[in-house]
């Protein structure tokens, strides 16, 4: 039987060109009025997956 893709992580990690996993950061979904303009800026944009969490990740993903 063939393995399910974790629908949680497939709404959350997007795969690269080049196969990185890439993820948004934590933290930059509410309470952002006490958090000053410099410290929601470095949280936008995307990451990569931490190299420990790889290997899970890809499993759940079925890559």
């Amino acid at each position: 039987m063939k393995n399910k893709t974790h629908s949680g992580t497939k709404k959350r990690i997007k795969v690269s060109g080049s196969g990185k996993l890439l993820r948004e950061k934590a933290g930059k979904r509410h309470l952002l009025e006490k958090k000053s303009s410099e410290h929601t800026r470095r949280l936008s944009g995307q990451t990569e997956v931490a190299k420990s969490d790889d290997r899970r990740i890809r499993k759940m993903l079925g890559i």
